[in-house]
């Protein structure tokens, strides 16, 4: 890191009590002290206690000794010292950060400044802990001695380790389609309160399926010290028909005869079937740039605790040096299991917006050359050797990565990918819709008016060590990390790299439903394996089934197509929503008027903007006259801090925030149709009478980027979690026809299909 290496062994040293483990979000109170070394620290010099960029530790408070975070700071020769709590002002990864500067005098060698994080002393219950895991979670003391602001880190900073704690949400994860006859496992794990995969039950599991399951147990166990139980070698002899399209569910009990969770549903299909579904999150980084933990933990939580897949790794490229360049490439090959885990080499391109943005570089084989945006934050002269292989410009990367075997995604994080500034369709396959950052619908409305055929996909970005099952947290992060389904013939990775060349895949908020989109047409229709307009000498078969990510003419006669939309959700469905480009052409709901209850959904959404200030905070109020309120409960609140602040049969109020996703407040009324609700946000705020709440969305434009609050009214409670649609679509004389379909689930998760591209001509 980028840092002064000058005589840290003359900086001072620091001590922690207490030291050991502690459990992720419990309350605690430390003691750092702090003894200067050789120099002392100077007039105006100041340290600093850095923390990792994405760790909702605390936050640190100086002013409320009653409050939680306070946290406390004296010097032993009473030299006044000014104290801050900053975030981004100092050197990543150690962004957010506790200044304390001596101001009008100094500190000797051996005088101590003594910091008490979540001082107890006054009442204060202490500060909480981080809320995800971290096997050396570190309090980084940065030392400005001589007063220059040029900080060196201390040679031995203190670190705890953050470990779990009881499990109180159960998951179960079965395939989302596997063929007859084929092996397949349950993953089963118990998440504690914030969403960490827990070692701490002990406890025997009764396992009832949907349908009967070859070699399948009545009774398991969860043993202590172990993050998960895997049973494999099931297997179900002969495909589904149509009465079970719901699909074969498990469901998961204790001994008291109480249903724990469910698992997502499993499809079985012919033998014969062309493809089958595969889960994966490409997206996230390990503690050697921006994340948590290391590449190795990485990579063995998505396989072992997330139960992915398909994995990549995209370290921001400014930070990985050529050592760990290699050391990422061993690791994908370590990993890489043809047929039971596919690991993906690959990078994060994070430039600025203004020339590009990120973008997602997936390599199809170990030892190709890394391409980065800069060595900013590359220190060692040794790793500047290869500076001249830099690509400062999106269109430098899609340059230098011209004739390579590799897939690029754009990705919107905290920088966002402007592909209206530079695209390669050759190279960038696909736009991400989704991930912790939020949703960002917006990217493929760009790639739209541009006239780009690009595929969805959805996954973490995660930065907690959590790939695959990355929860936000008590911090900024307004959203649960994606996952990306990928329609393939097998599980290795010549067979996903097609599949994401061909755009073959859907991306979720998280949630694993099973979703097929495809297009039959009239008269034989031309599919193309590559983007003509990309390649016009690109192979091409003729058929009248399509599916999503497909490019395809279609014959000049052929005014229409068939769309066909199945879909099995992990819960209820809302709504089916079928655009045709950015227009939204239908809405289908699995209920009609006469379905309605007393339920009454308010959903906010959207953003500020689309870089990284674009967090709404939606606290608000809704207080119903004329009627009362028989309960309430928040829909997308992950955060627990968050959610339902007060009720009563009168009100009901909440603090929420939305980073381009939705979040909801579902409401019980008493009775049906009187009164009217008085809802308050600091967006938009509105008066509507009960009855005129009805099963069209009633919308609150509140500015912004797509920010707005909508009202409607649902059945009392939803069951159907399978859907089956068709419908004609009319096509387009000139251009694309671009066909795609968002599903949206009672419990607020999300899927994008990619589109599928039809046109008549050139």
């Amino acid at each position: 890191m980028p840092y002064s290496d000058y005589r840290r062994e003359l900086m001072g040293h620091a001590v922690l009590e207490p030291t050991g483990r502690f459990e992720a979000g419990s309350w605690q109170s430390f003691k750092l002290v702090y003894t200067a070394g050789r120099f002392g620290i100077d007039d105006t010099g100041s340290l600093k206690i850095g923390f990792r960029f994405a760790t909702d530790f605390g936050p640190v408070q100086l002013d409320d000794p009653a409050a939680p975070g306070y946290t406390s700071v004296e010097a032993s020769n009473g030299a006044r010292l000014e104290c801050r709590w900053e975030f981004k002002r100092n050197i990543r990864p150690w962004s957010r950060s506790l200044y304390i500067g001596v101001n009008k005098h100094f500190l000797k060698p051996g005088d101590t400044i003594t910091i008490r994080f979540g001082d107890q002393r006054h009442g204060s219950p202490g500060i909480r802990m981080q809320t995800y895991c971290e096997r050396d979670f570190e309090f980084r003391v940065l030392a400005d001695v001589i007063a220059t602001y040029d900080y060196v880190p201390i040679e031995r900073s203190p670190t705890i380790q953050i470990v779990p704690g009881p499990g109180v949400d159960w998951v179960g994860v079965l395939p989302t389609m596997v063929r007859a006859g084929e092996p397949f496992k349950l993953s089963l794990k118990a998440n504690d309160k914030w969403g960490n995969p827990s070692d701490q039950m002990d406890q025997i599991i009764h396992l009832r399926p949907s349908h009967e399951i070859n070699g399948l147990p009545k009774l398991t166990r969860m043993q202590q010290g172990a993050f998960a139980t895997v049973l494999a070698g099931l297997h179900i002899d002969e495909p589904l028909d149509e009465a079970l399209s719901e699909g074969v569910t498990i469901g998961i009990y204790n001994d008291a005869g109480e249903e724990l969770t469910r698992t997502n549903p499993l499809l079985v299909v012919p033998v014969d079937a062309a493809n089958v579904h595969y889960w994966g999150d490409t997206h996230g980084q390990s503690n050697e740039t921006l994340g948590t933990n290391s590449a190795r933990d990485y990579f063995a939580f998505g396989r072992d605790r997330a139960f992915l897949d398909v994995m990549g790794h995209q370290g921001n490229d400014f930070q990985i040096t050529g050592a760990f360049w290699r050391q990422l490439n061993e690791l994908t090959a370590q990993f890489d299991e043809p047929g039971r885990f596919v690991c993906i080499p690959g990078y994060e391109w994070s430039a600025n917006t203004a020339v590009g943005g990120d973008r997602n570089v997936h390599f199809r084989h170990e030892g190709e050359t890394i391409h980065r945006s800069s060595h900013a934050q590359i220190a060692d002269p040794a790793d500047m050797a290869d500076e001249e292989t830099d690509a400062h410009t999106a269109g430098e990367l899609f340059e230098k990565l011209a004739g390579k075997d590799c897939v690029v995604m754009a990705h919107v994080g905290g920088r966002y990918a402007d592909i209206t500034f530079a695209h390669d369709g050759a190279l960038e396959t696909a736009v991400e819709v989704h991930s912790a950052w939020g949703t960002f619908e917006w990217i493929l409305w760009d790639a739209f008016d541009k006239g780009y055929r690009v595929g969805v996909v959805a996954n973490s970005d995660g930065h907690k060590g959590r790939p695959g099952a990355d929860y936000p947290g008590a911090s900024f992060f307004g959203a649960r990390g994606g996952l990306t389904c990928h329609l393939a013939p097998r599980l290795d990775r010549d067979a996903i790299f097609e599949c994401m060349r061909r755009r073959h895949h859907y991306g979720t908020t998280g949630n694993r439903m099973a979703l097929n989109v495809s297009v039959t047409t009239k008269s034989d229709a031309q599919l193309f394996e590559r983007d003509p307009a990309i390649d016009p000498g690109a192979s091409s078969t003729v058929t009248r089934q399509l599916i999503m990510g497909d490019i395809a003419r279609v014959a000049a006669s052929d005014d229409e197509v068939e769309l066909n939309v199945e879909l099995t959700g992990s819960a209820p469905i809302e709504r089916l929503d079928v655009f045709v480009g950015r227009e939204l052409i239908e809405t289908v709901r699995p209920f009609d008027v006469a379905d309605l209850g007393a339920r009454v959904r308010l959903v906010y959404e959207g953003a500020q903007v689309r870089g990284r200030a674009r967090t709404c905070v939606w606290d608000g109020a809704l207080e119903v006259s004329g009627n009362e309120i028989a309960r309430a409960q928040m829909v997308n609140n992950w955060n627990l801090d968050r959610g339902i602040q007060s009720q009563d049969t009168q009100s009901v109020s909440w603090k929420a925030v939305t980073t381009g996703n939705f979040g909801a407040a579902d409401v019980w009324l008493a009775d049906r149709a009187s009164g009217e609700l008085n809802i308050s946000t600091a967006h938009v705020s509105a008066r509507v009478a009960t009855q005129d709440i009805g099963l069209e969305d009633l919308v609150f434009d509140a500015g912004g980027l797509e920010r707005r609050l909508r009202l409607m009214r649902l059945p009392d409670r939803l069951s159907q979690t399978h859907m089956a649609h068709k419908m004609r679509i009319k096509l387009k004389p000139q251009g694309d026809t671009p066909l795609f379909v968002r599903v949206t689930q009672e419990d607020g998760h999300r899927a994008w299909s990619s589109p599928i591209y039809l046109f008549k001509t050139d």
